[in-house]
């Protein structure tokens, strides 16, 4: 019989001990035989030590776990597996890394230096949260607080997510670089890079990079956690991974197709791009039905789709680019071949009838049956990442040197329509450089060797934003990087290894503590800011987009209603 291990405190029993070394933290049994570290006091891990998972270490009943800028979290590679963080629901985690303090989790094999052709090394960061899902598991096919599943990868009893709660918070992330992971401690099948299960739009996710695993770099499943600025590079199958009913919006997406190791395409060599199912069984709800914005995807040639369609998915794209397909850039996959039946289900909309059918549908297959406006279970409360154009489309987006426009020829029809451009004559980014053939059983590739992504040419400005849904940024670009600003620089995986180039982040050009209603800042000409707030000065929320006239800007003027005189501010160079 498997037995749990908990602990109140890291640094009793078997839950932590030190090695030699007295930076290194060992965190979970070294046997691995007796079950996973539940640890359920809160703890905080700190820059000054090195934190080496022996296990799967779950962070429970309630515990937060903290982990201050510049901590590094690194597994032993080991026949076992190596070790796994989990934040069980009701639990959060607060990473902390900054711009010049990264926190970094990964196996002790990386030198930070050098990018290597690898991946399942170690395991990953798995969240559960208590957000509305759809699964055939929950007890209900209209939405239900008593939907809920087994997390993927874990296999204790407990790792469920799932709920009744959108508002859900886990905590935040901030600077985080993910990287050589994938492997599942006692269990068959690949960890996601970072897997999102039932997250609540509480919960604050930005600047995140999957560097080399072996599965999907970001995987989430229902709830409406929306993630900003995420790098995804040389993962083993899909590179952004929806299902289950996600209701958020994702915005500042940058990916990178390619391999991280000498294995079948799905298992160490890229496979989709984005990939989004919609419900489970199909025509359950919550429907997932979210917003793309600002994503910059870069294939390779045995890639199978840009974007890939599944089981009554409902999808926008805006300000996107798409370059370097190697196969279809929309694939219409229909079902997910785990007995979903697809598009068109049970009276749901089909496929192509959702490229021109208004955001603004009333889904009534399997709605709630008693829900009333204002409930959480109501359409109003679960839909509301969508406020503008059909329920799958394109939008302000360019598409550049890719290979099968088939079916997105036959679903977009006219590109202009939605201000989108097909095969312009200059490149949407400043440069690609692509190294050597390397083959890799039935496949070859030449994979990415540096690029600089900032926006070039027609994507400095297509003039058009995302729609303003209280989450997403306004910015005219298309792509994850506007022209003069590479927000990987100076933290991630990819500036360590020489993949990127080009202007690093740049630093605020003014950032400030509010006290009283005067503060004022200089807006240079025709530079884009983010007017940001604050309530604990480490997790920031974008109040207002703004260019730049050279004008002095007074934050209390800018944000009018929105002011909170309690509140700390900052504005920040895009």
């Amino acid at each position: 019989m498997n037995l749990f291990k908990t602990f109140a405190a890291l640094g009793l029993g078997l839950s932590l001990t030190v090695s030699a070394n007295a930076a290194e933290i060992l965190v979970g049994d070294t046997n691995a035989v007796n079950g996973p570290t539940i640890i359920t006091t809160s703890q905080t891990w700190t820059a000054d030590n090195t934190y080496n998972l022996q296990e799967q270490v779950y962070i429970s009943g309630g515990a937060t776990l903290i982990i201050e800028p510049g901590t590094k979290v690194i597994s032993d590679v080991t026949a076992n597996g190596g070790g796994s963080l989990a934040i069980a629901r009701g639990s959060k985690i607060y990473v902390q890394g900054t711009a010049e303090k990264p926190v970094i989790m990964t196996s002790k094999n990386d030198d930070f230096t050098n990018w290597r052709a690898a991946a399942n090394e170690w395991g990953n960061l798995t969240i559960m949260g208590n957000g509305f899902i759809s699964t055939t598991a929950g007890t209900q096919a209209y939405p239900d607080a008593g939907n809920e599943v087994q997390m993927e990868g874990l296999t204790e009893a407990f790792a469920l997510y799932g709920g009744g709660n959108d508002d859900d918070n886990s905590g935040s992330i901030t600077y985080l670089s993910i990287r050589f992971g994938g492997r599942v401690i006692g269990a068959a099948n690949e960890l996601n890079g970072l897997s999102l299960g039932g997250i609540g739009r509480e919960t604050d996710i930005q600047f995140v990079e999957i560097m080399n695993n072996v599965d999907d770099g970001i995987e989430i499943w229902g709830g409406t956690v929306s993630p900003r600025n995420c790098a995804i590079w040389n993962v083993g199958d899909d590179s952004f991974d929806i299902d289950q009913g996600w209701r958020g919006c994702a915005q500042y997406i940058f990916i990178v197709q390619g391999y991280s190791l000498d294995a079948s395409q799905g298992s160490g060599v890229s496979d989709n791009g984005f990939e989004h199912d919609g419900a489970e069984d199909s025509d359950h709800q919550p429907q997932t039905t979210g917003v793309i914005a600002n994503a910059t995807f870069i294939g390779m040639a045995n890639g199978d789709g840009a974007t890939t369609w599944r089981d009554n998915c409902n999808m926008q794209y805006w300000n996107s680019l798409f370059i370097n397909c190697g196969e279809k850039v929309v694939r219409f996959d229909n079902l997910d071949g785990d007995g979903a039946q697809g598009y068109g289900h049970n009276g749901t909309l089909d496929w192509p009838t959702r490229w021109t059918t208004p955001y603004t549908h009333v889904r009534t297959v399997n709605a709630h049956p008693t829900a009333i406006a204002g409930d959480p279970e109501h359409r109003d409360s679960l839909y509301t990442a969508q406020v503008s154009g059909n329920l799958i489309g394109f939008y302000n987006s360019i598409f550049y040197q890719n290979v099968d426009y088939n079916e997105a020829d036959a679903r977009i029809v006219n590109y202009a329509t939605n201000n989108n451009i097909k095969e312009p004559a200059n490149s949407p980014i400043v440069s690609l450089v692509r190294g050597p053939q390397v083959n890799l059983g039935v496949f070859s590739t030449f994979p990415v060797a540096t690029v600089d992504p900032r926006a070039a040419n027609d994507a400095v400005d297509v003039g058009g934003t995302a729609p303003d849904n209280g989450k997403l940024e306004q910015v005219p670009y298309a792509g994850a990087f506007s022209a003069d600003n590479n927000w990987l620089l100076g933290w991630s995986a990819a500036d360590e290894y020489g993949f990127v180039s080009g202007s690093p982040a740049a630093a605020p050009d003014s950032t400030f503590t509010l006290n009283t209603t005067t503060v004022s800042f200089l807006a240079e000409a025709g530079k884009v800011y983010s007017v940001e707030s604050s309530t604990d000065g480490l997790v920031w929320t974008s109040e207002a987009i703004i260019t730049g006239t050279g004008a002095v800007e007074n934050v209390s003027t800018l944000l009018g209603a929105g002011f909170d005189a309690s509140a700390v501010y900052r504005a920040v160079l895009k």
